[in-house]
Order: C-alpha cells, then structure tokens, then sequence
C-alpha cells in the first residue's frame, strides 16, 4: 500500500529540510541551486562530515537569470567544501537523500514561482531501484559503494562499467568568479518585478503616436537679416515681419484632415491615464489599431503626393513676392555685399542676391514632403508605472468593462509570494 502521493511540490525550502535529515548522502542535479538548499547541504555536511554530497549543475549567467538557482546559492557550497561539476544545458532536476529520490522540475523564477504545496506539484518520487540506478550515475561514491555491496564479481564489473554523468568540469574557484563579474556587471531584474509585470504584459501597451512634417500651415520661414536690414514699408510690415507663412491656414495643403482622424484615434483605441501619465492600448485591441494606421497611412501618402504637386508652384510664388517687395528697397539702398564687388549694381544683380538669401531659408516642397511620417512607438508597462497610487483607478477610467480587480489582486500576490520567500 502506498503510504503518501509519488506527486509532490518540491520548492527550494522543502528540499532543504530533506536534506537536513539526510544520513549518509545528499546527491542534487539541476540547472541552478536555490540558498535555502545550498544552505542546508552545507549545515548537515558541518554535522555529519562523513556525508556524501553530490552537486552537478549547469552553472552560467543565463541560468542565474532565468531563476533556476542564486550566486548565493553556490557560494554557500564553496564555502562548506563542496565543489559542484558544471553540467552544460541540464533542465531537469533530480534530489537523492540517502534511499529516498525524486525527478523534478526545476522553477524559473523569472517566469513563476516556486510551487507552494502539494497540489502544484512539479516532482516525481523514484522508486527504491530508480534511486540506486540513477546514484550510481551521478555520484562517484555511490558508485563505488554499490561496487562494494555488489553481489558477484562480474555485477561489481558492470558496475564499474557505467561512466558517471556528472558534467565535463568542476565549478571551481576561477568559474564562480567569472559568472560572478558578469552578474555584477548586468545585474538581473528582481524575479518578482519580472512576475508582477508579467501579470499585467497581456493586457496592456503604452503608445505614443505623431504626424510630423505634414502641417504645412504651421510651417513659416525666417526673413534674412540681410534683408530685413533694407527696411519695410507700413503697407507690408504686418505682412512679412521677420518670418513668412508658407501656405494659408485654411489652404488645402492644410493636413487638419489628418490630425482630426488621429485624434480620433486616439481617442478610441489609446486614452489617456491622464496627469502626464501617457496613453495605453488593450493588447486585444492592438491589431485593430494598427489597422486604422495602415489607413491612415495610406492617405498620408496621397495627403504628400498632393502637397508635393502643388506646393512648389505656391513656394515659388511666395518666394518671388518676397523678392519683389524687397527688390526697390535693395535698389534704393544696395547692400555692401554687392557694392563691394561690382563695378555696376543691375535689377539682376540684385534680384539674384535676394534669392540667393532666400535659397538658405526656402525650402523645396521635396525635401517638406519628404519628412512626412506617421510614428507609432509602444512600450510594455513597468514596475515603477504600475505601482503608481493612481494606476489601477486611472486604467478602470480608461477601460470601465473590463474586471481589473482580478490583475491586480494577482499582481500584488506576486509581491506578497516574494517577501514570503525572504522569511527565514
């Protein structure tokens, strides 16, 4: 009769108490080691110094990373005299303690947390032969015990036969400190930030979304120092001033168009969490919304291939209004800049001096349609966004269907599940 479940949650902390009650031997295999388990290994080997500890793991930076074990977690072993084998790409898990085994599934605590009982269970107990096959493979001392305690000669032969499969090298002193400078260097991110994230990732983006380079009514040219040195006339000093509107407000190169369906795209697909807080999209809605953008897109091309048709005729005609009313005034009071180097100062010439002043400020209708583009930038949230005071009544603002009582219940046990992990 089987007197307890073969299935069991085997956390970190539950391991190490199995380990506190080992007898004669302790065997782990794993990606990486927790400092509960590292721990408790490393206090029954100063109990019993006699035991047996095997440790093979695949010891790297981007195991630590991912969670399957701590640098703190290693360090213990070196310190008690227990020098792990690295074992390159091991995922599984497998714990011995004395006669008893289990394979497990080791937990990435970047992506969840350690199981906390038996109902999320994530290991397998062996049998009393599964433990003694799977001994000898790991550990050299069971080996050599179980050739001791072999029944013939030729079964202490197999045996012997068997090659161990504990990794390819020790993690040794020169190993630790080189994952070590590379963790200090790029430190992780905290396990349970990356999980509180996580809970909220499916459901939301921040976006920012622009129209540039397509308002040319709001686009105006400095008038030259060089000419507004000539002098203006009253009739005209309202006019030009010291810049010059490009096109006429109400122009029909006007992109007011645009910037209305913009903004009312926004309004349906990304609202504002208010107080400079920016504006989010529903992951499920995002499809949508870059569908209204492909639209919208595609009139901000015929939008620039219209602008680029008949705005150079307005620019040259701009242009040419500019040099009209400035050319008597040159003429009546030529600039030095010509004076000095002409024997005689014609119309041309000075006709041609204020369009070359004017040629540094002018733009071509090319190079305005050019700069035409409609950007969408999105970013996932963040811890620091998401434990805003305001976050979760500023989202059910923005989003009143939707039960956001359920994610953040779920985000804030995520932090919970942490600061219970650190109680001794």
């Amino acid at each position: 009769m089987i007197a307890h479940s073969i299935l069991s949650g085997l956390s970190s902390r539950r391991m190490a108490s199995l380990v506190r009650s080992a007898s004669h031997r302790v065997i782990y295999a794993a990606p990486g080691i927790q400092l509960h388990t590292a721990k408790a290994m490393a206090d029954r080997l100063g109990e019993l110094p006699r035991l047996s500890v095997t440790v093979s793991l695949d010891f790297d930076e981007h195991t630590l990373r991912m969670g399957y074990g701590s640098l703190e977690g290693v360090e213990a072993l070196h310190k008690a005299g227990i020098e792990p084998s690295h074992f390159p790409g091991l995922r599984c898990g497998i714990l011995i303690v004395d006669d008893r085994g289990w394979i497990l599934t080791p937990t990435a605590l970047y992506l969840e947390k350690e199981p906390h009982s038996d109902e999320t269970p994530n290991s397998v107990e062996l049998s009393e032969d599964q433990v003694a096959a799977l001994a000898i493979r790991l550990s050299p001392a069971a080996q050599r015990e179980a050739i001791a305690h072999a029944a013939t000669p030729d079964e202490a032969k197999a045996i012997a036969a068997i090659r161990p499969e504990l990794g390819d090298s020790p993690v040794d002193p020169q190993h630790l400190a080189a994952v070590k400078e590379a963790i200090a260097n790029a430190p992780p991110v905290k396990f349970d930030v990356v999980r509180q994230v996580r809970v909220f990732e499916p459901y939301l983006q921040y976006v920012e979304l622009s129209l540039s380079g397509a308002a040319m009514q709001r686009h105006r040219v400095r008038i030259p120092k060089a000419l507004q040195n000539l002098g203006a006339s009253k009739d005209l000093e309202g006019k030009l001033k010291t810049t010059f509107d490009l096109i006429e407000r109400d122009s029909s190169l006007s992109s007011k168009g645009l910037e209305d369906e913009l903004n009312e795209i926004r309004k349906n697909f990304i609202p504002s969490l208010g107080n400079d807080h920016g504006r989010v999209v529903l992951k499920c809605a995002k499809p949508q919304l870059l569908k209204r953008l492909t639209e919208l897109r595609v009139k901000l091309a015929a939008h620039q291939k219209k602008v680029e048709s008949e705005l150079q005729t307005k620019l040259d005609g701009s242009k040419k209004e500019v040099v009209d009313y400035y050319l008597p005034l040159a003429r009546q009071s030529p600039p030095d800049a010509l004076v000095g180097g002409l024997v005689k100062v014609t119309d041309d010439d000075i006709r041609k001096w204020i369009e070359e002043e004017l040629a540094a400020v002018f733009p071509t209708a090319a190079a305005l349609c050019e700069a035409m583009a409609l950007e969408d930038r999105y970013k996932d949230v963040t811890f620091e966004t998401l434990n805003r005071p305001d976050f979760l009544e500023s989202v059910k603002a923005a989003f009143p269907r939707i039960n956001w009582d359920k994610a953040y219940d779920e985000f804030k046990a995520a932090g919970e599940d942490n600061a219970a992990s650190k109680a001794p």
